[in-house]
């Protein structure tokens, strides 16, 4: 099997085995060595990977859990945690190790969660950020290419470090962008009004364009959403007879590398008429991504009520909680188990309501 086989059967494997491991000792056993081994790497050979090597800064006697060698150093160092622990508390103790190490990356993982940190701002000292985050539960193709570059065969210090310079930059522009677009910020809405007044911006013109420039945000990414979907109609209507589209399968943005199926649309429906008693059912909408197809309210992505993931063997749905602090998702045998959560759904439907309901009223009170 090549790379993404292998990582797939290994995604496999956390989908059937995530809810019986009790320790973080079983968490390494069952996911972070088998992970160290599709990267090509004999997890009994100590020249290649050292279990529990010192990493002793302050004669405490600190170890990482693992640490990938070439040449007798250290390359990658591998913290782990329990599979269902939060990592964000413990990137400082990863930070110290790596300190203490002459590695140039370093790995947080919960067997499941994969972040991927490096020494760009400053070397020998690791990055408060990784530059790359990687859900073995939530993968796409790109993810994978990435993580190819770490295998025994693949790796080269340099190209992985230019890499992850472009992968961190990509990271805080989108994180700058998403919030922008919820939420316009002074400095973004500033610039509009700048372009717009002759260069002139104030406090008054900055409040009076910043509902203005989020509604038209939103109606810029829907044109562009509807646009694709119309081009894709077009092009399948003037496909000849002979070249249908396969079984199962309702739509293909060749564009964006999107496949819409009949599953998707019948778990749309299904969700629809659960929520129908809440909301007019014309309200509940859907937008089809690469790594999941969202259902949200308003056609609006950033009001979304829950999210599908129906690959052939690992079919998910997520609910957004803690207001959209997380995901919390939820296997599904088939799309007809949607119904048995309908509690869930309506968490994600009061969480996607509560927010319409704000950026509305703030609308109207500017």
């Amino acid at each position: 099997m090549d790379f993404k086989d292998n990582i797939l059967q290994l995604v496999e494997r956390i989908e059937k085995q995530k809810d019986a491991i009790q320790t973080e000792e079983a968490t390494k056993n069952a996911f972070i060595m088998p992970m160290i081994v599709a990267l090509g790497y004999d997890v009994f050979n100590p020249f290649e990977v050292v279990p529990e090597m010192d990493c002793d800064l302050t004669k405490r006697g600190d170890k990482i859990d693992y640490a990938i060698m070439k040449d007798n150093k250290p390359i990658l160092l591998i913290e782990c945690k329990h599979c269902l622990q939060k990592l964000d508390l413990h990137s400082t103790q990863l930070s110290k190790y790596y300190a203490a190490s002459n590695a140039r990356f370093g790995v947080l993982t919960n067997g499941i969660e994969y972040r991927f940190y490096a020494d760009l701002d400053k070397t020998n000292i690791m990055d408060e950020k990784p530059f790359l985050v990687v859900n073995m539960l939530d993968l796409s193709d790109s993810d994978i290419e990435q993580m190819k570059k770490f295998h025994k065969s693949y790796y080269n210090e340099s190209e992985i470090l230019s890499t992850a310079q472009e992968l961190q930059i990509t990271i805080q522009i989108k994180e700058i962008l998403i919030k922008n677009f919820q939420s316009p910020g002074d400095e973004f809405t500033r610039y509009f009004v700048r372009c717009l007044n002759d260069g002139r911006s104030n406090p008054k013109l900055i409040e009076q364009y910043r509902p203005i420039i989020k509604k038209s945000i939103a109606s810029v990414i829907g044109n562009v959403i509807s646009d694709r979907l119309t081009t894709a109609m077009q092009v399948e209507e003037s496909q000849p007879t002979q070249q249908e589209l396969p079984d199962g399968v309702v739509a293909i943005d060749e564009r964006r590398g999107i496949v819409t199926t009949q599953e998707e649309i019948d778990a749309y429906n299904i969700v629809k008429d659960i929520l129908k008693q809440y909301v007019d059912e014309s309200r509940i909408q859907y937008i089809d991504f690469k790594n999941y197809f969202a259902i949200n309210l308003n056609g609006v992505f950033w009001w979304w009520i829950c999210r599908l993931s129906l690959k052939p063997h690992s079919k998910r749905i997520g609910i957004p909680i803690n207001g959209y602090g997380s995901c919390e998702w939820i296997k599904l045998e088939s799309i007809e188990d949607i119904r048995k959560h309908q509690d869930k759904l309506k968490i994600g439907f009061d969480v996607a309501l509560a927010a319409y309901e704000y950026d509305k009223n703030k609308s109207n009170n500017k």
